[in-house]
């Protein structure tokens, strides 16, 4: 049998650190951003790729469901992962790095927010994304990890992991995720 007792210590110690590291008033804004969005009726378009597309889609349902649930007015996010049909023909037919901003066109309406997730920061899908939000004048949360690549510097609010490791970057944006969802559902409680 191994003894896998220091590599889970290091682990645990990384998260730690990097939780420390965090900065509070950007996830205040963020909260601000996000009841500001609830309250005026808007979309929150949330999008990622691979594991920050499963948390894209864990966004939606915790809004749209768990904070949603006991509430008469609904949050509206829209996870442009969760489409598969239509992210693989855009994909196949105008190309993968304009999965998310093809999806945007002709819907982003003025008020409407943008959730973009990428461990590096780097991703081309998504930075086109947020550069076309960006000029029709939405603002953006950014989540990032490691130096936080070009989103860190494009968005409006970044939810930056300080860590080099995408695991622990992954592991910090759902703890954002549960972190504002609980904050929202007792601030509309």
């Amino acid at each position: 049998m191994m003894d896998f007792t220091k590599a889970i210590h290091e682990y645990l110690e990384d998260e730690m650190n990097t939780l420390r590291a965090l900065d509070v008033e950007s996830l205040n804004q963020a909260l601000n951003l996000l009841m500001e969005a609830f309250e005026n009726g808007n979309t929150v378009y949330v999008f990622g790729n691979g594991g920050s597309a499963a948390t894209a889609s864990h966004f939606q349902n915790d809004f749209n469901k768990g904070v949603s649930e006991h509430t008469a007015k609904k949050f509206n996010f829209l996870c442009l992962n969760d489409n598969v049909a239509t992210v693989m023909a855009v994909a196949n037919d105008i190309g993968y790095d304009e999965i998310f901003r093809f999806q945007l066109r002709g819907h982003l309406k003025p008020g409407d927010l943008i959730l973009a997730i990428s461990g590096s920061g780097n991703s081309k899908n998504v930075l086109n994304a947020v550069e076309y939000a960006k000029e029709q004048g939405s603002q953006v949360i950014g989540l990032t990890g490691f130096r936080g690549g070009k989103l860190k510097e494009l968005a409006d609010i970044s939810l930056h992991a300080p860590v080099e490791s995408m695991q622990i970057t992954e592991d910090i944006h759902l703890i954002f995720n549960h972190l504002m969802m609980r904050t929202l559902s007792r601030a509309l409680s």
